[in-house]
């Protein structure tokens, strides 16, 4: 197993299944950075900032052109790795400015999640597939209005702990066993992943989706009661 500190950094945005090689653009966020998810032809994870360079356009109203994302606005091109610009297909004959870059973060697969890391080149070590037990299944993920510290309170109120990361944690729900990890998205508004021992289509998953359901909205209203109280004076 990984220390607390050691992955960190990492944040889980989506779920592995839900990028497919040379297809789709997912839209996601970490930190309040928005981000357009997608894989070159081969499959390697890509995480980028989902603005064009160019125009500012978000990538994810473009398209995936094997190991190239396509802007929608003007069609440009760049490549997958880099961020580089490719192909300017108003002007075939003239090279791209050699600045001109998307800007890239690191993405790794593990445990059945897509992670991207924020802080470049002082990225950390990257998570491992422990995180999530062997043959467990994803049951759903939930949006929670609710930072993701709050967050974290109110899973160790229910009984779960900090396993391999700060994003992960490990407990019951609705009878069966549970990991969730948790994504802090934006100001006010967490993810948590959850992966369960439960086989899909059973009972015990059944039970495991109402109890989900449940728990986001207790945290919820813990967090409005929260909103409401008195603030004590400074």
């Amino acid at each position: 197993m990984m220390s607390a500190d050691s992955i960190s950094a990492w944040h889980p945005v989506a779920r592995s299944a839900d990028v497919r090689p040379g297809a789709n653009i997912f839209a996601g966020f970490a930190q309040g950075q928005e981000l357009a998810l997608w894989r070159s032809a081969d499959g390697t994870p890509q995480a980028w900032e989902n603005r064009c360079p160019h125009r500012s356009v978000r990538f994810t109203l473009g398209q995936v052109v094997e190991n190239r994302l396509s802007c929608a606005y003007h069609g440009w091109q760049y490549a997958a790795g880099s961020g580089q610009c490719k192909s300017i297909p108003a002007h075939p004959d003239m090279p791209p400015p050699s600045n001109l870059c998307a800007k890239v973060f690191s993405a790794v697969d593990a445990a059945g999640m897509l992670w991207v890391n924020l802080a470049g080149e002082t990225a950390q070590a990257q998570p491992q597939d422990d995180i999530v037990p062997a043959g467990w299944s994803f049951c759903r993920t939930l949006a929670v209005r609710a930072d993701a510290a709050s967050l974290h309170d109110a899973l160790a109120r229910r009984g779960f702990a900090s396993d391999t990361a700060t994003a992960a944690w490990r407990g019951p729900l609705g009878q069966s066993g549970t990991v969730a990890l948790v994504l802090d998205a934006q100001p006010l508004l967490a993810f948590i992943h959850l992966w369960t021992d439960a086989a899909p289509g059973t009972a015990a998953m059944k039970t495991l989706h109402i109890a989900a359901r449940s728990l986001r909205s207790e945290i919820e209203e813990e967090e409005e009661e929260e909103s409401r109280r008195p603030q004590s004076a400074a």
